[in-house]
């Protein structure tokens, strides 16, 4: 599909189904379409949301362009990814301290996972406290090439890969989106595109009006597990403040539910213990969640970890894996995992 002809469909109120997506957004990621043709495209899609199709279509261009990191081939070593597609009210870096305590986990006993790989995906943040920023003020090397990456993997149960290294081809849709200053497309493009192919997935998302068609494209897309998630108070996140909404992938379909943190024994009254100041507060907030600290960060931190390990399949009930993250903790485990990556990270 040529882009005049995509840019009337559009106008026209009809979505470019999976073909005409998959047609254009080939061609934005070539270099071949210009500023003003690009910003009408991601205009005119978000202002309705994009379908099913046209999410399926883009994100299995953007897959063929990744840079892809090297990833061992074992079920009993699956790989999760905790990104979300940012775009909420800001708390600290939820997802990136869960991707620490997963990293430290041991799996229930029974399951037949020896262990959970998390391949962190991420990128800066408009905020400027994003996963990288706070992973670099950490000390982990957020430019290790995949190779790096795939070492990090593989000994320390952890790698962020880094969205601006590899997604080379979306640096022609760059300028408009930092133009535009709102969410487009690319915001739920991203975490659908893991450089390290994850086919388990906690995504959270930024609108409840998506929690359902990204379920839905994940699936299509070849997800083995995943959750779409939108809290009740506005957060990409599984919050401890209010019930959360979630679209579950399983078994090649998707169950639509609720998760209410009162039944958990997670609840907090306030978001206001979560909020980071600055990236500097926020990766003090980390150290002292994986050192063991108590608090709502901790907790927060749990009931994501707990569901990543269920979605991995290292616990049979979110109950389960709510302790299993709280003995990653515990033990110690989930800070090694962060000096380890720090050190493989860093390395030659």
């Amino acid at each position: 599909m040529k882009i005049h002809d995509a840019l009337a469909e559009l106008i026209a109120g009809r979505p470019l189904g999976e073909s005409g997506a998959e047609s254009v957004f080939e061609q934005m990621l070539a270099g071949s379409l210009d500023d003003a043709q690009i910003g009408a495209l991601l205009g005119m899609i978000q202002a309705r949301g994009p379908s099913v199709d046209e999410l399926v279509g883009a994100a299995r261009v953007m897959r063929r362009h990744v840079q892809t990191v090297p990833t061992p081939s074992d079920p009993a070593r699956p790989v999760i990814d905790t990104c979300g597609t940012g775009g909420a009210p800001k708390t600290f870096n939820v997802s990136t301290a869960a991707a620490l305590v997963v990293a430290g986990a041991r799996a229930e006993a029974g399951t037949g996972v020896e262990r959970v790989l998390v391949a962190k995906h991420g990128n800066r943040s408009r905020t400027g406290r994003g996963s990288a920023e706070v992973l670099q003020s950490l000390g982990v090397n957020v430019d290790a090439s995949p190779e790096t990456q795939g070492r990090c993997l593989e000994e320390s149960g952890l790698c962020f890969c880094f969205a601006i290294h590899h997604h080379p081809a979306a640096k022609h849709a760059a300028p408009v989106r930092r133009s535009l200053g709102v969410p487009t497309m690319f915001n739920l493009l991203g975490p659908l595109t893991n450089p390290a192919g994850a086919s388990r997935q906690l995504m959270g998302v930024w609108d409840r009006r998506f929690v359902e068609p990204l379920a839905m494209a994940l699936l299509r897309l070849g997800a083995e597990r995943a959750w779409v998630v939108h809290s009740d108070d506005g957060l990409d996140e599984l919050s401890i403040t209010d019930r959360t909404q979630l679209g579950r992938v399983e078994h090649g379909r998707i169950e639509l539910g609720r998760v209410d943190p009162a039944e958990l024994g997670l609840a907090c009254d306030s978001l206001e213990p979560l909020r980071a100041r600055d990236v500097p507060h926020a990766a003090d907030m980390i150290r002292q969640i994986i050192a063991g600290g108590a608090g709502p960060p901790t907790d927060m931190t749990l009931l994501s970890a707990g569901a990543a390990l269920l979605i991995a399949g290292a616990a049979s009930t979110l109950e389960s894996g709510i302790e299993l993250a709280r003995d990653s903790i515990g033990s110690g485990r989930a800070s090694t995992a962060l000096d380890e990556l720090v050190r493989l990270s860093n390395e030659a």
